[in-house]
């Protein structure tokens, strides 16, 4: 919204403003010859980037590449009392118990096992000598026999720091034992812990048996949005490719433009986890321990910054495609494509990333990740994306990036994606097939 108020406001004053130059130079006797129109600087910029296409596109895709490698070591977790502000009474309570107990105190692994009716012994029954099941319901020793053994496969299990005896229901149907990990919950070692309860050692306990929790709960979620993510990335990409081949009919313009998308989101991904992650100026921007990326920050990242950077996309693109039907030449249609949308493009950016960077002020660590992979994002979408790296590719690529198949041609619905200037009629060039 802000960036079409941008817009549609650099769209009237910029041609009042031109309008009054054209009179002012008629009056004057001085008559506006097009080559002696003095460049705007972000035509100019663009004609330096296209002088040297290659080098621009290798300099701009090696820069963000090394933003986003750290993304590929990302690890999910929902952030504890370990993750808030020193001085915090939540903060005091982590480190209390994690002194006097261990991390793992913090982060209970709760196994909950079912026992059959054919398992429990008629009330007034005992339950099995010696068995180590406390007091509560009784059950049969077999079933005692089985509690006891799967208290000992857990309590056997690398990184477990205790395990409590099962508590057995009054009912005598299900039983809970409670285990402790070595590690806290922000430590990747009890995700893959979890993960290894579930996949070996309640398989293998010899009754039905399922571990729950909050702690088992965040990995359960953790594992879930690191399964779909991709899905939904793949879903959105594919959605909005279509939608821009039906609207600029160029399969290699919509192909260009989520690729550009999924770099700038890949760039803030990284930023995000070298900062929360690996404690790069971690203390400077607030962050008080490191920490791994808050479990839901990827899945709301995607989807705000995918539509900004599209957005962007779309500004520059209508430009462009609005000057190449008229000129008929893709080297100069980018250039002024680009010159005509970069105040916009940069003003809206220029709020966006302030307005951004102030969530990092506040104490909430989810709201910190969320303002610096939002400002990181639209800060390098504004800057390496659409300065260098899209009139560098659309250099490169020339007539090619209008390139449409005949056979989708007569599928796409007619018409043009670009508002035709009323100052001067379009010739429209023929598309590349």
């Amino acid at each position: 919204m802000l960036a079409d108020v941008f817009l549609l406001g650099g769209k009237v004053f910029g041609r009042a403003r031109h309008a009054r130059g054209l009179a002012a130079g008629a009056g004057a006797g001085n008559p506006v010859r097009s080559g002696e129109e003095k460049k705007h600087a972000a035509e100019r910029w663009a004609g330096v980037v296209q002088k040297h296409p290659v080098l621009a596109t290798i300099a701009a895709a090696a820069f963000i590449l090394i933003l986003a490698a750290p993304a590929l070591v990302m690890k999910l977790s929902m952030p504890d009392e370990s993750a808030q502000a020193r001085g915090t009474m939540g903060y005091a309570s982590y480190a209390t118990m994690a002194q006097g107990f261990g991390p793992g105190f913090d982060a209970p692994l709760i196994v909950a096992a079912r026992v059959t009716p054919s398992d429990v012994t008629p009330r007034g029954g005992l339950g099995p000598s010696g068995s180590g099941v406390s007091p509560g319901g009784t059950v049969s020793p077999r079933a005692g026999t089985a509690l006891a053994s799967l208290q000992k496969a857990i309590a056997g299990t690398p990184g477990i720091a205790d395990v409590t005896a099962p508590v057995v229901s009054r009912d005598g149907q299900a039983a809970m034992l409670i285990a402790y990990p070595t590690t806290g919950e922000q430590d990747a070692a009890t995700n893959a812990l979890v993960n290894r309860f579930d996949d070996t050692v309640l398989p293998k306990a010899g009754l039905t048996a399922y571990i729950t929790g909050p702690n088992a709960a965040n990995v359960s979620f953790t594992n879930l949005v690191g399964n779909r993510l991709p899905w939904l990335i793949g879903v959105v990409v594919a959605l909005s490719m279509v939608l821009l081949l039906v609207v600029f009919r160029s399969v290699v313009i919509a192909v260009k433009a989520a690729l550009m998308n999924l770099l700038s989101v890949c760039a803030a991904y990284g930023v995000l986890t070298a900062v929360t992650q690996w404690g790069w100026l971690g203390h400077a921007l607030g962050f008080p321990e490191k920490m791994p990326v808050t479990t839901w920050v990827p899945i709301f990242l995607f989807v705000i910054l995918f539509g900004l950077s599209m957005d962007y996309e779309v500004f520059l693109l209508s430009k462009i495609r609005e000057e190449y039907d008229r000129l008929g030449d893709n080297g100069l249609a980018v250039g002024r494509g680009l010159a005509a949308t970069a105040r916009v493009i940069s003003a809206a950016a220029a709020i966006m990333v302030v307005v951004f960077l102030s969530f990092v002020l506040t104490p909430d660590v989810s709201v910190k990740q969320i303002g610096l992979g939002l400002a990181a994002a639209v800060l390098v979408d504004a800057t390496v994306v659409r300065l260098v790296l899209v009139p560098a590719v659309m250099e490169l690529l020339g007539r090619a990036n209008w390139w449409l198949p005949s056979w989708l041609a007569r599928l796409l619905p007619a018409g043009r994606a670009d508002i035709v200037s009323e100052d001067e009629p379009a010739a429209y060039p023929a598309e590349v097939r």
